[in-house]
């Protein structure tokens, strides 16, 4: 489990690596959340919005890694293009059943998270991929 998770906007992969030590502080514009497992989290996500399956998700290198290793340090990783114009398509409603399909799924692997924290999570993050697409700049994730 997590202890920080952080979404924020970035214009490449090069600049969002730069966090990987520190984070992205208030240099970038984010969104901080914490005690679930980002990395499980938006390959859910994109198969819930777009139907695509997990194990096609992780064999096709979702999430892509940008800066550090997954082995308990800290890592960045990129918010795929799939899911970023899946969550900025997305209307209230359907990002509202996305939030409440997440818990259920969660919960089915013993997980319990709060409707209203996943609806926040998740309409949040939708909001932030639509600020950063009229920027033309990537969301990525600082995980520690």
């Amino acid at each position: 489990m997590s202890i920080i998770v952080t979404f924020f906007v970035a214009p490449d992969d090069t600049t969002a690596a730069l966090v990987l030590q520190t984070g992205p502080g208030r240099a970038c514009e984010s969104l901080s959340f914490g005690d679930f497992d980002p990395e499980e989290a938006v390959v859910e996500w994109e198969c819930l919005l777009t139907g695509a399956g997990f194990g096609e998700l992780v064999e096709a290198g979702e999430p892509r890694i940008v800066a550090g290793q997954d082995n308990g340090g800290c890592v960045v990783f990129a918010i795929s293009p799939g899911l970023s114009t899946a969550l900025a398509d997305a209307e209230l409603s359907g990002l509202r059943d996305l939030a409440a399909s997440w818990v259920r799924l969660r919960a089915e692997d013993g997980e319990i998270i709060d409707t209203e924290i996943a609806d926040r999570i998740v309409g949040d993050l939708a909001a932030l991929v639509r600020d950063a697409r009229r920027q033309d700049q990537g969301v990525y994730c600082w995980v520690a």
